[in-house]
């Protein structure tokens, strides 16, 4: 492991914003003290907590805790040397609205109460196309959001896979979630929201190579079944040319 790897773990376990529970130790029994909690304990508030799961960097849990001061957000990766990057600005910039956790998704119910958590930004999400149940969009983690989500909370879909959004919007359909929002090229859209103004590194990328970026907003309703969309959906051509090498499919 590098030497700078290493310094960014170091920092990871002192900033007071950034909480590390491994998954072993969930799995173990261990719970999650400011489950149920996070408003009262950390952000000393009673505003609305907005979760951005996979956020890499952090760069829209970054983002949006600037735009929103009265809202509170949560980023949640995996990556610890990923998160680092928006848990170092946040914390250099005395940002008192955000915060992190790392921990795996799939077991993110572990950490919030139910009705705790307003609203959940997936922003460009791995789209899974050949594992249904670890797409972020699927039925089985509509059932573990709505563990945790407030009744009819907003979900937001953020991605430049034409499959992702194409799946997330027929399961929308099959489940009849109210849509506040949906198109398949953002920026040509008439939405004047200043979420357009948040472009994530690899988003500013994919936007100069030619491709669109979708997005779909909706309201999750909860109930005790969820309806698995069964249809086929074309896969992502450039995806086997791995992140790096996206570029405009329509050009070739």
């Amino acid at each position: 492991m590098g030497k700078n790897k290493l310094a960014k773990f170091a920092d990871m376990e002192e900033f007071p914003h950034v909480f590390q529970v491994s998954s072993h130790a969930v799995r173990e029994g261990q719970t999650f003290g400011m489950k149920g909690k996070w408003n009262e304990l950390f952000f000393k508030n009673d505003n609305p907590i907005v979760l951005e799961l996979g956020c890499g960097k952090g760069e829209y849990t970054v983002g949006l805790g600037r735009l929103y001061p009265d809202k509170n957000f949560v980023g949640v990766d995996i990556k610890g040397a990923r998160i680092w990057s928006g848990a170092k600005e946040s914390f250099q910039s005395g940002m008192t609205n955000v915060a992190f956790l790392r921990t795996n998704i799939e077991m993110i119910y572990h950490f919030f109460a139910e009705n705790e958590v307003s609203e959940i930004w997936l922003t460009f999400p791995d789209p899974q196309m050949k594992k249904v149940t670890k797409r972020l969009t699927a039925t089985n983690f509509m059932k573990s959001y709505q563990q945790f989500l407030k009744p009819d909370g907003l979900i937001h879909l953020k991605t430049d896979s034409n499959f992702m959004f194409t799946y997330t919007c027929e399961m929308v359909k099959a489940n009849q979630f109210p849509v506040v929002f949906s198109n398949d090229d953002l920026y040509a859209s008439d939405l004047n929201d200043p979420i357009l103004g948040i472009k994530t590194y690899y988003e500013q990328q994919w936007l100069e190579r030619g491709l669109t970026i979708k997005y779909i907003q909706f309201r999750l309703q909860k109930r005790e079944q969820f309806v698995e969309p069964d249809v086929e959906i074309e896969h992502d051509p450039y995806r086997s040319f791995g992140r790096s090498k996206r570029h405009n499919i329509d050009n070739d």
